[in-house]
C-alpha cells in the first residue's frame, strides 16, 4: 500500500484474500478472493501478487507429478500439430 493514501479497493480484496491464505488458512476462500483481483483489476499491481500467491496454492496442494504432467500436457497441446498427439509423455 502506498504510505498515507486509503487503500484503493484492490489492495483492499488483496489484503482481505491474503489474509483468507496466511491468516485463516483458508485456501478456496483465498483463491476465489485472488480470482477476483485477477478479473476485476488486471492490471493493477495486486493482480500480480495474485498471480503469484495463486502458484503456490497450487504448489501446495497439487503433488508435483501431476503438476509436471498437466504442464507436459499443456504445452504439448500448443506445440504438436494439430492431431499428432503421439508424443510420449515426459516424466516419470
Amino acid at each position: 500500500m502506498r504510505p498515507n493514501q486509503t487503500p484503493t479497493a484492490a489492495e483492499q480484496r488483496y489484503a482481505q484474500a491474503h489474509a483468507a491464505h496466511y491468516t485463516d488458512d483458508d485456501l478456496l476462500g483465498a483463491l476465489h478472493g485472488y480470482g477476483e483481483i485477477i478479473g476485476s483489476h488486471p492490471d493493477s499491481p495486486e493482480a500480480g501478487y495474485s498471480r503469484t500467491q495463486i502458484l503456490a496454492i497450487v504448489n501446495r496442494v497439487v503433488p508435483a507429478e501431476e503438476l509436471l504432467a498437466s504442464h507436459t500436457a499443456l504445452v504439448l497441446r500448443r506445440l504438436e500439430p494439430e492431431g499428432d498427439r503421439s508424443a510420449a509423455p515426459v516424466g516419470p
